[in-house]
């Protein structure tokens, strides 16, 4: 048995190191073995292909939907976030655009975004507030048209009228609840070129601080 082994090796090396008898004599490496296999087409059906429609994303293409040219940070694609809440700072609808989108533009589609309120009583429930406080970048008179053509009173800083420490009374409720978003860290560095996916993190974000807030004042 131990003959038998020993023989089976050799021959086992020499079929290995038969390609390579033209490295000794000519210092030149010798004809390629052939495949099994065969060579590749060039653009054939053997090159990977994607399956899936989200895999259709070339590398290249670093911009997704719904981004813009961030003013305050040079010019960077970002998105921005648009947002009503209630007195207590409790996300009522969001709505996502450009970075380089106008707030007051914004205004009717963040108003239209508010799901349907049930309070308890009978009735259809409520899609929009009784009134709306805004600051000084939406004084314009299509902003105040927009929120009366929707039964809601417009509450909105005049500017070079009305002072900017009153305004304050109700813009830092809207600023924190922006801070409340930030605190999740898929939302303030847009990392999917997707906006659907960029949206679906940011409603889950919502549904979270709203979770909160119930469990806070009930």
């Amino acid at each position: 048995m131990g003959d038998a082994a020993s023989g089976d090796g050799l021959r086992l090396r020499d079929e290995l190191l038969a390609p390579l008898t033209g490295l000794a004599g000519g210092r030149r490496v010798g004809a390629p073995a052939s495949s099994a296999l065969g060579a590749p087409a060039r653009g054939g059906s053997d090159r990977l292909e994607p399956s899936e429609p989200g895999q259709r994303l070339c590398p290249g293409q670093k911009r997704g939907s719904a981004t813009g040219p961030n003013p305050t940070d040079r010019g960077k694609a970002g998105t921005k976030r648009h947002l009503v809440t209630d007195a207590r700072g409790t996300p009522l609808g969001v709505c996502l655009s450009g970075a380089n989108r106008h707030d007051s533009v914004m205004m009717a589609p963040t108003l239209d975004a508010i799901p349907p309120v049930r309070n308890g009583r009978r009735g259809r429930p409520r899609h929009r507030p009784d009134k709306l406080h805004a600051d000084k970048a939406y004084d314009a008179r299509p902003r105040r048209h927009e929120c009366r053509a929707r039964g809601i009173v417009p509450r909105i800083a005049r500017r070079s009228i009305e002072s900017s420490e009153r305004l304050g009374r109700h813009r830092w409720v809207v600023e924190r609840t922006h801070a409340w978003f930030n605190r999740f860290r898929r939302l303030p560095v847009r990392y999917e070129r997707r906006a659907d996916i960029y949206e679906a993190f940011t409603s889950l974000a919502a549904s979270l601080i709203t979770l909160n807030q119930i469990k806070r004042f009930c």
